[in-house]
């Protein structure tokens, strides 16, 4: 059973990992924000320089030269947005999987020490309901276990292939 200062502590513990996780995903979104107002900027910066450049063209054979030539920068661009873009996305899921996982570790710890104390109190003749009791809970923990490693490894494979994808943006506008 829990203490009145238990029950409080815990319920801090959990408005504070709130606030915290609602900091960083304003942090998240900040740097969101900042992003697509670069992004945005440069396109229009871009836009104008190749609209001048455009109307300075003498004939159709520079401007198809022209066109060609802004393949290179855009791809380039993009991927980088990409990455950028990925990035701020991963750190703020990270932050929120570190957030969860010191949850479910506190959650499961908090378990394992009620059914602790559940099985020191049961009357005599209940082993085996105990037994299967505990055994079901580290069931469940490993499942757990199992799921985390799969997220992780999706992860992980999401990540690679971003990377392989940043990396062939920028050589696939130059094969144009």
């Amino acid at each position: 059973m829990m203490t009145a200062e238990q029950i409080v502590a815990s319920h801090k513990a959990n408005v504070e990992t709130l606030f915290g996780l609602t900091a960083k995903a304003f942090e998240g979104v900040e740097k969101l924000v900042e992003l697509n107002l670069t992004a945005a900027k440069a396109a229009l910066d871009d836009s104008s320089s190749n609209t001048q450049a455009a109307l300075s063209v003498k004939d159709a054979q520079e401007l198809l030269a022209m066109q060609a030539n802004l393949f290179q920068p855009l791809a380039e661009k993009t991927a980088a947005y990409s990455r950028h873009l990925y990035d701020i996305a991963s750190g703020t899921g990270g932050e929120f999987t570190k957030a969860f996982e010191a949850q479910a570790a506190a959650a499961q710890k908090q378990f394992s020490s009620l059914v602790d104390s559940a099985t020191q109190n049961a009357p005599a003749g209940s082993e085996q309901a105990v037994a299967m009791m505990k055994g079901a809970v580290t069931a469940a923990n490993t499942a757990f276990e199992s799921v985390q490693k799969a997220v992780k490894q999706a992860t992980d494979l999401a990540e690679s292939n971003l990377a392989a994808v940043s990396a062939a943006a920028p050589k696939a506008g130059k094969k144009k």
